[in-house]
């Protein structure tokens, strides 16, 4: 009897009593493993990611969970070569278990990098501008986002053992969540090995993570309002787990990314023989073959002018009869297996459906050759190629073969290619390929609400496009209707998913105690020690020095035009200065204003302070004109040390007044500050 899957539950892996389920291989029939479930306790794996995941992770702040995962991303990937071996099991090619394996390792250090450069070294996240709720400033608002106290429940699907769940695991995590991994049986033993080396190398938390082989029933019994659960599969399964007593009842947070008809159109403006003409045909023919066509995101309807509906179909013939089918590690071959027998009969059951209104043009699934092994034992199938001519059949837009098969369709204008793409239902993604800018703008915004994401693909981005099927970490990967309603990734939108968003209305004091950014109106600091002589161990928040004031003088505006170049007319032309209605006048540059600003404030000489880099949310708010005086207001506003580095990021408030108490300009100013020993 082959190895039994374990699960890792409560601190432990867990060994079911009796032998399991027998999970076969995709290309020989052959059995890899066995899982089972049996006597798991379901409700203490909850409690324990409560009580003892969730807390570990509400002690790191978002920087230090983001390194834990580079670290961990880092780790899995010099090991990679022993997933792979095993990938072949699941019917995957070489390229195939790169798009899982490599795309989930990826996807964690994309997750990491993205925390590390846009979330604070904090565990609160602060969402937008405070809101002035009074007239004085002493009431204000802020909205922020706080981690849940409850666990991450993912249950994925059989097609991305690897990437399916890494994708998942990685908000999560960055956002002080902890999680349950279910995988798919049939893939299974592919995501128990890498979680094993997860937990192997100590990384991560303990409760962060646990893994669930075998059966979920009973999981969402013991979930509640502070738990979610990210469901990848069939709308069937979808439907029934979102109609779970706790998921209607209790507020349990539910995503779903389900069934996708995604479509591919090719642009009424592309002539055979072009360079977008082969770009459609090689994308539509990628996706076909890629995992053998189990993709969520796969082209299932390549949507074509009707006059080139057999062009397509030819040089999609053409390249389709270079495919070779078979042992994903046999010489040659380049389309492994599907992943099961019973997935195999599932495609040919929907095929059959596909065929009352269209006709297979490419492919034969009675007559093609496997190489490398026994396609009565393994589960293969050849691409399949489908021509649907009724315009008014519903099967191609109802009907998915999740497999190598895809069906092309024609249309006659803008208007109807919109409308076919959109009897979909709701897709995960459709994408276009043109040159014509005007025709791309008529059909992306026609397809937007139906779809969770649209590439545009022609020569122009072609070699940095990453390709139709290919979900991104820093995009969002869902849609509506159809596809499930949910969105997954998405940069930080991915990690907010699992974190609480709520207004607090307080004093201006108590906002910047609770968000640690200095909010205006709260209190300032001069100690009489400026702050550009403190590093980051020194330094505090509301730390604060005035400098001015400075008198701008008319001489000083001369100068500036004449040594920059900067010749407008408000500054160097005193009667058509006089006639705009805004200034009056001869007025000051504002980037004058800013340079004379920064004489005020800085510190001359080599201290804390490295360097500037950059200026934020600058605004010039009331015109300078000759003889006006200047003061500046500058606040350590928020300090974030860098982990990786001896220094950290501080960003100051500037607020540049006149003699009159006006505001005239106001920004952030970025510095990079020495740390000290405590930093």
């Amino acid at each position: 009897m082959s190895k039994l899957l374990e699960s890792y539950a409560a601190g432990r892996w867990y060994t079911a009593p009796d032998e399991g389920t027998p999970l076969l291989s995709a290309v020989d029939g052959s059995e890899v493993a066995r899982i089972s479930a049996t006597g798991l306790d379901l409700g203490e794996m909850v409690t324990y990611a409560r009580e003892v995941g969730g807390p570990a992770l509400a002690k790191l702040t978002f920087h230090e969970r983001a390194a834990a995962l580079k670290a961990l991303a880092l780790t899995l990937m010099a090991g990679k070569d022993e997933f792979y071996a095993l990938s072949t099991s699941t019917g995957a090619t070489k390229r195939d278990s790169g798009v899982d394996i490599d795309g989930g390792f990826g996807t964690l250090l994309s997750y990491a990098s993205k925390a590390r450069r846009e979330l604070p070294n904090d565990t609160v996240y602060l969402d937008g501008a405070f809101e002035q709720l009074g007239k004085k400033g002493t009431f204000l608002g802020q909205h922020v986002y706080t981690s849940r106290r409850g666990v991450a429940v993912q249950i994925n699907a059989f097609n991305f053992p690897v990437w399916g769940f890494l994708e998942k695991l990685a908000p999560a995590f960055i956002a002080g969540v902890p999680s349950i991994v279910k995988p798919a049986s049939q893939s299974a033993y592919l995501t128990e090995l890498v979680f094993r080396r997860i937990i192997e190398s100590g990384l991560l938390p303990e409760g962060s993570v646990q893994l669930l082989s075998g059966s979920a029933r009973g999981l969402l019994d013991h979930l509640g309002g502070q738990d979610s659960v990210a469901f990848t599969g069939s709308a069937d399964t979808a439907a029934t787990l979102r109609a779970h007593p706790n998921v209607v009842g209790e507020g349990v947070h539910f995503n779903a990314e389900a069934d996708s008809l995604n479509a591919s159109i090719l642009g009424s403006d592309v002539e055979p023989g072009s360079e977008e003409f082969d770009l459609y045909v090689k994308q539509l023919v990628t996706e076909m073959t890629v995992k053998a066509g189990q993709k969520c995101t796969a082209i299932r309807r390549a949507l074509v002018p009707s006059a080139l509906m057999d062009d397509v179909i030819a040089a999609a013939q053409a390249r389709l009869s270079r495919v070779v089918v078979g042992a994903p590690d046999a010489e040659g071959v380049t389309m492994g297996a599907l992943a099961s027998i019973e997935q195999r009969d599932e495609v040919l059951k929907s095929l059959r459906g596909l065929t009352k209104s269209a006709q297979i043009v490419v492919g034969d699934p009675d007559n093609f050759d496997v190489v490398g092994a026994d396609k009565a034992t393994g589960a293969f199938l050849p691409p399949i190629l489908l021509r649907s001519d009724d315009k008014d059949a519903t099967e191609p837009h109802d009907i998915e073969a999740f497999g190598p098969v895809s069906t092309v369709i024609g249309y006659d204008s803008t208007d109807e290619v919109i409308a076919l793409a959109a009897r979909g239902k709701g897709s995960l993604v459709a994408s276009l390929v043109t040159r014509d800018s005007a025709l791309a703008r008529d059909i992306v915004l026609g397809l937007a609400p139906f779809h969770g994401r649209v590439l545009v693909l022609n020569r122009d981005d072609a070699k940095e496009s990453t390709g139709h099927g290919s979900p991104l970490p820093v995009l969002v990967h869902g849609g509506p209707g159809r596809a499930g309603g949910g969105e997954e990734l998405g940069g930080i939108r991915g990690i907010l998913h699992h974190m609480q968003r709520t207004a607090v209305q307080a004093t201006p004091d108590i906002l910047t105690a609770v968000g640690n950014k200095w909010v205006t109106g709260s209190q300032r600091n001069d100690d009489g020690v400026h702050p550009f002589r403190k590093n980051l161990a020194q330094l505090r928040i509301g730390d604060t020095i005035v400098g001015g004031p400075r008198q701008v003088t008319l001489a000083d505006i001369d100068h500036f035009a004449e040594f920059t170049g900067d010749t407008f007319y408000a500054h160097t032309d005193p009667e058509a200065a006089a006639a705009n209605p805004l200034f009056g006048g001869i007025v000051a540059h504002g980037y004058l204003v800013v340079s004379l600003a920064a004489g005020l404030f800085v510190e001359p000489n080599p201290g804390p302070v490295l360097a500037n880099f950059g200026v934020d949310n600058l605004r010039f708010l009331t015109p300078v004109k000759a003889d006006d005086s200047l003061t500046v207001t500058l606040t350590a506003k928020l300090i974030t040390p860098r982990s990786s580095a001896d220094y950290g990021e501080v960003r100051w408030d500037a607020v540049v007044v006149n003699q009159d108490g006006d505001p005239v300009a106001t920004y952030d100013v970025l510095t990079l500050v020495a740390k000290g020993e405590d930093a």
